[in-house]
């Protein structure tokens, strides 16, 4: 039986600025287990990163509780948090944030440096999954937009976390390459038995969960 991986239950979370008051998330829950394939849709300014900010503590909501694990996030301290926002969490954005002064290799070694551990073998056998072996070494205003994103891939899977979180993975990139990510991602979950949860505004990205939701009022609804 699959092991759950992170469970959210009723988040809420609201930003309030003078008599401004916005409500982003209402009762927004989520429960994912190993290997599974979490797409959520849903347009600008709908709440997804917003969710998946929260999803990987690097947002806290208002009310509502999560779970990473075993582990309740919000009776733990910070310096715990960290330590499973790096080793247990997995992310990829939209926009990479690859250090321009770092090679693709030490880009991608970067949270296992953080954590303490030594992943140059892993991180090798990764490029070559990636088919980028002979790219390890350049830089990335060397690499090529789909180039980019698998090294942010390779990045987030370094510490072999719970669960991967993807912001728009595919938004910079053009028709072709978006869908080799996609096709990559779900071979990455099949193969490594990875959880992820991936946010998107494109339905035929959407497609490829084994579950599906769309944000909309903010509310998690599920797609059949």
């Amino acid at each position: 039986m699959a092991k759950i991986v992170l469970e959210a239950k009723n988040i809420n979370k609201s930003y309030s600025n003078g008599e401004n008051h916005l409500t982003v998330l209402e009762n927004f829950s989520l429960s994912v287990f190993e290997g599974d394939i979490v797409t959520i849709m849903g347009q600008s300014g709908s709440g997804k990163s917003t969710a998946l900010n929260i999803l990987g503590t690097l947002d806290f909501p208002n009310s509502g509780s999560l779970k990473i694990g075993e582990k309740e996030i919000h009776t733990l301290n910070e310096k715990k948090i960290s330590s499973i926002r790096n080793k247990e969490i997995g992310f990829v954005f939209q926009f990479h944030h690859l250090l321009t002064e770092f090679s693709a290799f030490e880009n991608a070694l970067m949270p296992a440096w953080i954590a303490g551990y030594n992943k140059q073998d892993y991180a090798t056998e990764l490029f070559e999954r990636m088919g980028l072996i002979d790219r390890m070494t350049h830089l990335p205003n060397q690499l090529s937009g789909g180039e980019r994103s698998r090294v942010a891939v390779i990045r987030a899977l370094i510490n072999s976390p719970k669960i991967l979180l993807a912001d728009e993975p595919t938004g910079n990139l053009d028709e072709k390459n978006a869908e080799k990510l996609i096709h990559l991602l779900s071979e990455i979950s099949r193969d490594l038995n990875q959880s992820i949860i991936l946010t998107t505004h494109n339905p035929s990205v959407a497609k490829f969960g084994n579950k599906k939701y769309e944000l909309e009022n903010r509310s998690l609804i599920k797609i059949p």
